[in-house]
């Protein structure tokens, strides 16, 4: 499992973009992790499934609540990244209403999720393979801070504690 340290692997995700923008088109837009992180610090939750329950009711809302407090501790961007394609990643963040708070990440195939090593198996539970809940702070693409949830649980994995490591 990546380690705070690490440098994060190199990946591909995907966002669904609501709008065009230079150099980007309407609808999934594919992006290298390396080509986005570079000289900037970028705040990572990962969450087991869009549209499921704690990451609906909580995970999601707590990040957009506390964008602009986050952004004022100095993260210049936060990702919510799942094992989930950018059409589910976008139709999510317009549900949840992230209006350019979080970035809705699709990690389809789970290989940058495989890659840092926190990926769990799900497939009991008919869901396949899906990501561990964590949230990380990248800096210039090196892990500084990773908070990984036991299983079950939803604590350190929040904004309001990765506010508080941040800030600590």
């Amino acid at each position: 499992m990546i380690a705070i340290g690490d440098r994060v692997p190199d990946a591909t995700l995907t966002e669904f973009l609501d709008a065009e923008r230079e150099g980007c088109s309407l609808g999934p837009n594919a992006f290298a992790v390396s080509d986005l992180v570079r000289g900037r610090k970028i705040l990572v939750f990962g969450l087991p499934g869009a549209f499921t329950p704690t990451c609906s009711a909580k995970h999601v809302p707590g990040y957009v609540a506390q964008a602009e407090a986050l952004r004022a501790a100095g993260v210049d961007e936060v990702w919510c990244v799942s094992v989930n394609d950018a059409f589910v990643m976008g139709a999510w963040g317009r549900e949840q209403q992230v209006g350019g708070k979080v970035r809705m990440m699709g990690d389809g195939s789970a290989h940058w999720t495989r890659a840092l090593g926190l990926d769990q198996d799900l497939d009991a539970r008919g869901m396949g393979v899906r990501s561990k809940r964590y949230a990380m702070l990248i800096d210039d693409g090196v892990v500084k801070v990773l908070q990984v949830e036991a299983p079950g649980e939803f604590r350190v994995s929040s904004a309001e504690a990765m506010l508080e490591a941040l800030r600590g």
